[in-house]
């Protein structure tokens, strides 16, 4: 099917963002469906007129992702908002890149895989830059305590090991020969009545979501804030080591509601 190269908005918005892709349960994040979707579409639109494929759209979003680690190493209110501003921008281009996919009719494993890689660098590399941050490292600095460095990479694995079992759920059904899990609101959802429970009270203090890279530069921004308004010298400490007890208690609630949900079940 022939499409226009300057599309309209209208046009854009009927093709690359149908309710199959709108209505997802879970795979499609807050900030897009709230507000990033509103606007995608004018980015989209600029990707088509200059012939980006949708794989070199992605390249953007995973630059993105990691210049807003980078960020975080700057001193000041920049190290704080900057973070913010490119971790909105990476996953803005991430609305972009599978809507020109769409409207190019074009898809291929090879974008799925840099989608993937996309937020495991941007999300692993934020919490390794908190650590640092609270180390008390910045750009030409060399005195830190590097046993906060250490921690916000014990972070960033433990965001990672919970980011690789989701992927290894579609790998161990691929493997099985099972269809691919669909995305609808209960699967994954525990069997088991307590942790069902325990799911239900977390999810009135969603505190795991910070783990994502738009929540983790939010976070840090606002314990920067905090920290500055309060004086405290280093607030960042702190709040690292909330956010690792937090990451530490979720890791095997998650293990345990996977292997307990229908996501396993033959």
């Amino acid at each position: 099917m022939n499409r226009p190269t300057n599309p309209t908005i209208a046009q854009l918005r009927e093709i690359t963002q149908p309710p199959v892709v709108t209505g997802r349960a879970a795979a499609e994040h807050w900030a897009g469906s709230l507000y990033l979707r509103k606007f995608s579409p004018y980015f989209t639109r600029v990707f088509i007129k200059v012939s980006m494929s949708a794989n070199a759209v992605t390249w953007l979003m995973i630059l993105s992702g990691f210049l807003a680690a980078v960020m975080v190493l700057i001193p000041g209110l920049w190290g704080l908002f900057l973070p913010v501003f490119f971790t909105q921008l990476q996953m803005l281009i991430d609305c972009c890149d599978g809507e020109v996919a769409r409207w190019n009719q074009k898809f291929s494993p090879l974008g799925t895989f840099l989608d993937k890689l996309g937020h495991y660098i941007a999300e692993g590399s934020i919490a390794i830059a908190f650590g640092l941050k609270a180390a008390g490292y910045t750009f030409g600095v060399t005195s830190i305590q590097w046993e906060y460095a250490f921690l916000g990479t014990l972070l960033a694995v433990l965001i990672l090991f919970n980011k690789g079992m989701n992927d290894a759920v579609h790998v161990a059904r691929a493997f099985s020969g099972l269809e691919k899990l669909a995305d609808v609101k209960g699967m994954n959802l525990s069997n088991k009545s307590l942790l069902r429970t325990i799911r239900k009270v977390v999810s009135y203090f969603p505190v795991h979501r910070i783990f994502h890279s738009i929540e983790m530069t939010l976070f840090i921004a606002l314990i920067g804030i905090a920290g500055s308004l309060f004086g405290v010298e280093n607030i960042f400490q702190p709040g690292l080591v909330f956010a690792l007890i937090v990451a530490t208690l979720s890791t095997p609630l998650h293990v345990a509601a996977i292997i307990t949900s229908n996501k396993l079940k033959v």
